[in-house]
């Protein structure tokens, strides 16, 4: 609880009164409290906690009502008004109309109280003094108003005037970073911000018909929250700002009362005066006139009292550099122009608004946005509105587009206010702009605008319909314009992909139209000529896609791919809706179906719209069961695959196969059959071409096995046809030797994917029809048969066909290792196959010459690819190959060093393939993250290598070979992923004492070699040292100083500038002291290495560091004369690579200082 401020009053009039502070005794207080006690126990509230927590402490009170009367003029709350805030509504109507009699009795001390209340409510702990003040106009007054920051006594101050007074304001320095209640996270700062906000509604409503038009109460506290409103202090700006405004809002509330008196009295005057003469009172009539003359004062003093807080408040806060401020300013005076429109609502005022519009804030510009709808909503504020509509209605459309989706929503529905309010308002050039948000990605924008096309366009009435005399006649008439309506705007957008997305924004208003499957089916039926307005193919085509869409809509309900805002959990009564929409379509589509299918069987596109109806039909719908329409269904289907062998009807009829085939019932028995029936012929017709040499004859009969391949194709890809036994039938068709003549590209198109399909679905079913080890023998052998083959096809001509072999291997063997993973051991599994070493080198060998393809750093195919479609498919079909090769490694069929070659191209290729070496990496990582380093390390050694022979050889620039830059920011990349120091802390020494090994393995000093030919490694290597903990990089340069210790080294010829480099980028970190190091030095940490020669451990009794006794006694040496050794140290680092000059006696005294730091490490 903030403490009550202590509160003095002096006065410096002219009598010269002595100043003093306000006092009371601790026996009258605590009478006085008792007193308060004994009366509020009877009329404070009942459930309050606070208050029972009150009555809890306090004693019975004993105090008569006479020694309560003496006292009242000395009177002090039991509960402070800060306290009374905590104590809800009731307490609040309580303790202020104690605060009113305390006022009446002395009005300084309460409203001394007050004050501090306001005070208190800022989340001040200072103190409040005052100072009375006579002459308001004083000039030696008003230059005592300052805000200032004492630095001798680290206070803050402000002293400003309350007329009468001059208040002080202290409070500590700190205040500005401390929470104060308006803003203190969770709920307490929202419900104290509703119980503030209260307590100034009852304060004004308690006091209207008393104090609050004596001219004292409101001067002083409009004085108070004026000039603490205008305080730099933010708590004191912000709570003072609402607190001004609240009580300028509960003011229009009092002038309203005051309105309806004064038309209430009006009334009765004219009344009065219309009266006979013997009726007539004179007396009567002038006491009606006098109180409305009493009124027009009252509310023109109200008024007058509103302008100046209008005025001192809010026109000085509305543009606060605090959006919390600038936004509860924008909020009030919406409900001023809207409660008190006489007053507030005019261009004077609405300018603020439209302003406001354009402010940088969201939350901002969404105050402005509701308020508008308040006022657009009142039919009798209209007329008032037509200036500022013009001025904004391009601010308002454009806020439609806004980065904050709430604002976009409710600025549209303020423009679907005004369109129904205002016929005239929006053009036809701003109405098509608004209605193509029904294909906006957020559902809540789109549905809203949904709204405004159902309104605009499609509920119109049609005149001709309803004077029809037949009623069905007269709604299908109808319903048939308003779908023209709808088509005609789906065919002008242009979006002809996006009917669902359109029927998706106008299903929460136009539901009844889309789910009227009977009507929209009979106008599908009907004839052209019978039709009054018939309906082109087009339009059609059309409607038969906006069928299609409501059902999906009716049985799946608004989740769509690409759309967000949709509600995650529907309710109890959505699903319901859900499950009776799906039984009404069901009933009546599965009749009516075979009819629209027979009607337009002649067009693929629409077949295939209609084919997927099926996929949402209720299996459990009485309906279902229907024998003769499911025959039907079948024979239709049958009769359309017969005719169409386009992938889309294909895929589709599967799929919609697959639907129907699920379940036990009837219905599924007679889907089953007619899959069975259709799969057979196919199977046919295709061994009795086979039988025949095909492919040397006609293209006639070529063409007609791919069809009946493309269809066994789309079936095995839903279906399991293991019974037909495709593997043994289509395996010869793939070459042996793909040089001498084989099967057309087209076949061997079709042959892979379905050979693909074979494999995973025998591996799929793995569980249920291994039963003996010769199946799961046959079983790999069928395996290793199709690898073969698809690696025999990776060097096909054609582009499609070793792009559908390398595809094929890839998805065969992830799902072999799949399955390996998740079989029972209990019973029988599929039995380990290993891709042999060439196939793995072929993979990737395709990979890198098929994805890695371009000079262009963001993986684009080449400058001969002009067109962006193109590109972009080339793009996503090199991404999928990535993709299939980064799951073999993931899934542990190649070894993770085969991934080291596509990681090189990790900074050329970022835009194209950046996230998905990134998820490679994770994902190896997880696997085995000591293993997934030596992968990067393999990388940018092998990049290194090539670079190196490559200058050895002399030639110019050759594939493979990038330029040591650009290694060196691989290898940036690399040790950007190195975030968690600690996580990966054996990783990063790995990749440093790896590196060292790299550049010093097999090196013997010589005259004709006295550097070792990959020194130059260690500048790459040293992009990994900010990564090391401070132990660890003593430790580093030990085993550094180990394998240079055998080598005559001197760091200031150019050729050891590498290893300068390399100990510089150690050490520069390394002097300030790491607070990771602190959490993880006292942790053993065990380098593996696999060279045993060079296989020590360092002790830990002694020196941490690797140095020979000779070495230690050189060291000692040096240290003892350093300025001789100064010009002649040999590890002396030169000025201009390195940023730092490093000594070999900087780099003893560094490892042997803080030995308790350095961890004991195997090398």
């Amino acid at each position: 609880m903030i403490p009550e401020a202590a509160a003095a009053r002096r006065t410096c009039d002219d009598e010269g009164r002595s100043s003093g502070a306000v006092h009371h005794s601790e026996e009258d207080s605590g009478n006085e409290n008792r007193q308060k006690r004994e009366r509020r126990r009877k009329r404070a509230h009942k459930g309050s906690e606070n208050v029972k927590r009150k009555r809890a402490k306090s004693s019975p009170g004993t105090g008569s009502q006479s020694r309560g009367s003496q006292l009242k003029h000395r009177h002090v709350e039991a509960v402070t008004l800060f306290e009374v805030v905590t104590m809800g509504r009731s307490a609040m109507q309580v303790v202020i109309d104690d605060w009113i009699q305390a006022y009446l009795t002395d009005r300084d001390f309460s409203l001394l109280n007050l004050i501090s209340f306001f005070i208190q409510c800022s989340g001040c702990k200072g103190v409040v003094t005052a100072e009375m003040c006579q002459n308001k106009e004083d000039s030696d007054v008003m230059s005592k108003m300052v805000e200032d920051l004492d630095d001798v006594s680290g206070l803050q101050y402000k002293k400003f005037l309350a007329f009468p007074w001059i208040l002080t304001v202290t409070w500590p320095m700190d205040t500005d970073g401390m929470e104060y209640p308006l803003i203190q996270s969770g709920p307490y700062g929202r419900w104290f911000h509703s119980e503030f906000c209260d307590f100034i509604s009852v304060l004004v409503s308690q006091c209207q018909h008393s104090v609050l038009f004596d001219s004292y109460l409101m001067n002083t506290l409009i004085s108070l929250l004026t000039e603490l409103s205008n305080s730099y202090v933010r708590a004191f700006r912000h709570t003072c700002t609402l607190a001004g405004v609240k009580l300028l809002s509960s003011l229009v509330g009092v002038a309203q009362s005051l309105s309806v008196s004064m038309e209430n009295s009006q009334k009765l005057y004219e009344v009065q005066k219309t009266k006979t003469t013997r009726q007539k009172s004179p007396l009567q009539l002038e006491r009606i006139q006098k109180k409305i003359t009493e009124l027009q004062e009252k509310r023109a003093e109200i008024e007058s009292i509103m302008d100046i807080i209008f005025k001192g408040v809010f026109l000085k806060r509305y543009r606060d550099v605090l959006p919390e401020i600038r936004s509860i300013c924008v909020e009030e005076l919406g409900l001023w122009m809207k409660l008190y429109s006489s007053a507030f609502l005019n261009d004077s005022y609405l300018k603020y608004m439209g302003w406001m519009m354009f402010d940088k804030i969201p939350d901002v510009r969404l105050k402005c946005v509701l308020a508008l709808q308040g006022l657009y909503g009142d039919p009798l504020l209209l007329p008032k509105l037509d200036l500022f509509t013009s001025r904004f209605k391009d601010r308002m459309i454009s806020m439609t587009l806004d980065r904050d989706s709430e604002v976009g929503v409710q600025t549209m529905k303020l423009l679907v206010l005004i369109s129904r309010t205002c016929d005239d308002v929006l053009s036809p050039g701003d109405y098509k702009q608004l209605l193509q948000f029904v294909f906006s990605s957020q559902r809540p924008l789109a549905a809203t605008a949904g709204e405004l096309l159902y309104a605009r366009l499609l509920n119109t009435p049609g005149g001709e319909a309803l004077e029809e005399s037949n009623e069905e006649e007269a709604h299908t008439q109808q319903t048939v314009a308003r779908l023209k309506a709808l088509l005609h705007f789906y065919q002008e957008s242009e979006l002809h992909t996006h009917v669902v997305y359109l029927v998706d924004s106008l299903w929460d208003c136009g539901a009844a139209l889309l789910k009227d499957w009977p009507t929209l089916t009979s106008i599908l039926l009907q004839e052209s000529s019978s039709q009054r307005s018939g309906l082109t193919q087009a339009e059609q085509a059309g409607l038969v896609e906006v069928l299609v869409a409501s059902v999906r809509q009716a049985t799946e309900g608004p989740a769509l791919a690409g759309r967000s805002g949709v509600k995650k959990v529907l309710s109890v009564r959505d699903k319901k809706t859900l499950t009776d929409d799906c039984a009404t379509l069901t009933e009546h589509l599965l009749m009516v179906l075979p009819k629209l299918l027979s009607k337009f069987s002649g067009s693929g596109d629409v077949v295939a719209s209609l084919l997927k109806i099926p996929q949402y039909f209720h299996s459990e719908c009485p309906q279902a069961e229907n024998v003769q329409a499911v025959s039907s269904l079948m024979e239709e289907m049958d009769s359309i695959l017969q005719r169409h062998s386009g992938p889309a009807v294909l895929e589709t009829a599967a799929r919609t196969l697959l639907s129907l085939c699920g379940g036990q019932s009837a219905g599924s028995s007679i889907a089953q059959a007619a899959r069975d029936t259709l799969v057979q012929r196919w199977v046919d017709q295709l061994t009795a071409r086979l039988q025949e040499d095909i492919f040397s004859a006609d293209e006639e009969k070529t063409e007609e096995t791919v069809v009946v391949l493309k269809k066994l194709r789309a079936f095995h890809n839903c279906h399991d046809l293991s019974q037909w036994n495709l593997l043994e039938l289509l395996s010869p068709l793939l070459p042996v030797d793909v040089s001498r003549g084989a099967a057309p590209p087209e076949v061997l198109l079709e042959v892979l994917q379905c050979l693909s399909f074979s494999v995973l679905w025998s591996l799929s079913r793995s569980s249920e029809t291994l039963t003996t080890r010769d199946k799961a023998v046959a079983q790999r052998s069928q395996l290793r048969l199709f690898c073969e083959r698809g690696h025999r096809c990776l060097s096909h001509a054609d582009r499609r066909v070793r792009h559908q072999a390398f595809l094929g291997v890839c998805d065969v063997l992830t799902a072999h290792s799949y399955q390996l993973h998740v079989w029972d051991p209990s019973s029988f599994g599929p039995l380990l196959y290993i891709p042999s070493p060439k196939l793995q080198r072929a993979l990737l060998a395709f990979v890198l010459l098929h994805v890695f393809v371009g000079p262009d750093s963001d993986g684009q195919a080449g400058a001969a690819e002009s067109d962006e479609e193109e590109r972009l498919e080339d793009c996503h079909r090199r991404r999928a190959l990535l993709a299939a090769y980064c799951k073999l490694v993931v899934h542990g069929v190649l070894e993770m060093s085969m991934a080291a070659e596509v990681f090189m191209y990790y900074v050329k290729y970022c835009n194209a393939f950046g996230d998905i070496l990134k998820e490679l990496l994770n994902r190896t990582r997880q696997t085995d993250k000591m293993e997934s380093t030596r992968m990067l390390l393999l990388c940018l050694q092998q990049l290194f290598t090539r670079l190196r022979r490559g200058q050895e050889s002399g030639g110019g620039a050759q594939p493979g070979i990038q330029t040591f830059t650009s290694i060196k920011e691989l290898a940036r990349r690399f040790a950007l992923t190195f975030g968690d120091h600690v996580k990966f802390r054996e990783c990063v020494v790995m990749i440093h004492r790896n590196g060292i090994e790299f550049v010093f393995q097999e090196f013997s000093q010589s005259p004709d070699a006295p550097t070792p030919p990959h020194l130059s490694y260690l500048t790459i290597l040293s992009e990994f040292s900010s990564k090391l903990l401070k132990p660890d990089k003593k430790t580093v340069l030990s085993y550094l100083q180990k394998h240079t210790a055998e080598h005559v080294v001197d760091l200031r010829e150019d050729s050891w500038q590498p290893l300068a480099y390399y100990r510089a980028s150690m050490l520069a970190a390394a002097e300030g002291e790491d607070a990771v190091s602190h959490v993880s030095s006292d942790r053993k940490l065990y380098l593996p290495n696999r060279s045993p020669n060079s296989k020590q451990k360092v002790e830990g009794s002694k020196s941490p560091c690797l140095f020979s006794p000779a070495d230690s006694r050189a060291r000692a040496q040096r240290l003892s004369h350093p300025e001789k050794t100064a010009d002649a140290d040999p590890f002396s680092v030169p000025a201009d690579p390195p940023a730092t000059n490093l000594t070999v006696a900087a780099s003893i005294s560094g490892g042997n200082e803080g030995d308790d730091d350095i961890v004991e490490i195997e090398m």
